[in-house]
């Protein structure tokens, strides 16, 4: 007996009508509009800050540099809230601890730049690949912020370095912060955690704070979108260092950031 075919009614209202598609292109439209004015405030800005700690740098304390740069990162955000309607819900602050400390950060975005430069205590050292150090006057100005460059392609020697640098800082009272994964990941992906961090809290012993968040969904890794919504950003418990090997400091943090990001919202929830 033939099969009954669906009728033309009944496939149309499975269909977006045409006001609905219309309406779904002007929002898309609305939004990258929007994008691309942040665009130039982020890259203003990043050439105004830039300036300024090359100006001030020689004359001004490693205190009034960091309040440099939690302008900039505070002056973006905001400039993100009220261009592209992106917001961000921080929890955990609490957990913080009161001594300086290892982060271990996801990293989806280059939002989550911005939002740990804004939240974390104000003494911070980055670890990051040496190849941005070689941007004209962005470089120059990183080099005013305690920043600890890698050569991502030299292995050990890389780690040997970071951990040099790494505990120089930390005695200087400043936080350590890292991005395992190394490169920035899509949300649902991930890389494996580099080690350097973990051995890093191992050498010092000094707690890792493992930070995840969902900034991939709203802000992709190499798109110029901004889709408005909220952004979440959570501080994990602190992984104890005393007594643990890198591989488990390691272990224990990944694991905590990777459940964590798997259990935000997604997509579907936004």
């Amino acid at each position: 007996m033939p099969t009954s075919r669906p009728s033309p009614t009944h496939c149309s209202m499975n269909r977006p009508t045409f006001g609905e598609r219309l309406n779904a292109a002007l929002i898309r439209g609305l939004a990258l509009t929007r994008s691309l004015l942040y665009q130039v405030v982020l890259i203003g800005s990043v050439i105004v800050y830039s300036t300024l700690l090359l100006v001030v740098g020689p004359m001004a304390s490693d205190e009034s540099l960091d309040r440099l740069a939690r302008s900039w990162a505070k002056v973006n955000l905001a400039a993100l809230k009220w261009i592209c309607g992106l917001r961000c819900r921080i929890s955990g602050l609490e957990r913080l601890p009161v001594e300086n400390a290892i982060v271990l950060s996801k990293h989806q975005s280059a939002w989550d730049i911005l939002a740990l430069r804004a939240v974390l205590p104000i003494r911070q050292s980055w670890v990051l690949k040496q190849e941005l150090m070689r941007i004209p006057v962005f470089g120059a100005g990183l080099r005013r912020l305690h920043c600890i460059p890698i050569d991502r392609t030299a292995g050990r020697r890389a780690i040997v370095e970071l951990v040099r640098e790494g505990l120089r800082n930390l005695q200087g009272g400043r936080w350590v912060i890292v991005f395992p994964e190394g490169t920035r990941t899509a949300p649902g992906s991930r890389h494996p955690y580099a080690i350097g961090g973990a051995v890093l809290a191992e050498r010092s012993g000094r707690p890792v704070v493992p930070i995840a968040h969902n900034a991939g969904f709203f802000w992709g890794r190499r798109s110029i979108l901004k889709t408005p919504g909220t952004i979440d950003l959570v501080i994990g418990p602190t992984v104890p260092s005393a007594g643990r090997s890198a591989a488990e400091i390691n272990a224990a943090a990944e694991e905590w950031i990777e459940s964590t990001v798997a259990a935000l919202p997604g997509p579907d929830a936004l």
